[in-house]
């Protein structure tokens, strides 16, 4: 199980979007905190959002395809084979983390073998997974567990990256009191911070630059996070980051000495 798209750098030869997963956002003032964008693919194939419903009367065997009242099957119309869903029992642990099924993530962490931190093919951790789907629950069970926040997948993703990228705002704030590294730099060429002006996520930009987020951190593409919102025409996350710089000179004035 792996995500289903390589990273994307943030140079603006291409659409705005989430760093490695999903599809760009509108370009609009303000993206709600927390949105629906998909950020990882839990299976290799979904039904086509088009096609209708099975037709209730009809039951296919197991692991066969689905058949959909239509005239033409899947095949036919040359997409892929639609796969049967899967139950929870079948699920991974970091599947369940990320559709946060606390139920059977515990029962899975009660079997021991160290599954708490378990990295999968690309070094994602159940933690990892949890943030990146915006599963807050979950992300808080599992750090309460003793789950690693600091942990990097192989690419240096990490759980407060990922969750930047969906503007989760409150995860954002769970990982940040356990000291992780605010401006951690993956190969993709982004920080946090980078991630949540490109998701034009406003809520999330205050939240980390409230916690010393660094704005002069440039991506691969020579942006730094106030040259991605101009170039974007994201207006409210301008404004939010023009507050901040000026919050910053007034706190670094220095009083006149009286005469």
């Amino acid at each position: 199980m792996e995500p289903t798209q390589p990273a994307e750098d943030l140079s603006l030869t291409q659409q705005p979007s989430t760093p490695e997963f999903g599809d760009p956002e509108d370009p609009q003032d303000e993206a709600p905190d927390g949105s629906d964008t998909v950020v990882l693919s839990l299976f290799p194939c979904t039904p086509e959002p088009g096609n209708p419903e099975p037709d209730a009367g009809n039951s296919s065997p197991q692991g066969s395809s689905l058949k959909h009242s239509t005239t033409l099957t899947n095949r036919q119309r040359g997409n892929e084979v639609s796969a049967l869903p899967a139950t929870l029992d079948s699920l991974s642990i970091h599947q369940l983390a990320a559709q946060g099924e606390l139920s059977q993530l515990k029962e899975h962490l009660r079997k021991g073998d160290n599954l708490i931190n378990k990295p999968d093919e690309r070094g994602f951790t159940p933690l990892i997974w949890a943030s990146a789907f915006g599963e807050i629950e979950t992300v808080r069970f599992l750090l309460e567990w003793g789950a690693d926040p600091h942990i990097l997948a192989k690419e240096r993703e990490s759980a407060l990256s990922l969750a930047s990228t969906g503007g989760y705002t409150d995860i954002v704030g769970l990982l940040l009191e356990r000291d992780v590294d605010i401006n951690i730099y993956d190969w993709n060429g982004g920080t946090p911070l980078l991630y949540a002006v490109r998701g034009n996520h406003v809520k999330c930009v205050e939240a980390l630059l409230a916690r010393g987020a660094d704005l002069t951190t440039e991506a691969d593409s020579g942006y730094t996070p106030m040259d991605l919102a101009v170039a974007l025409g994201y207006r409210k996350v301008q404004q939010v980051i023009e507050n901040h710089i000026l919050k910053l000179f007034q706190n670094n004035l220095v009083p006149a000495d009286p005469e």
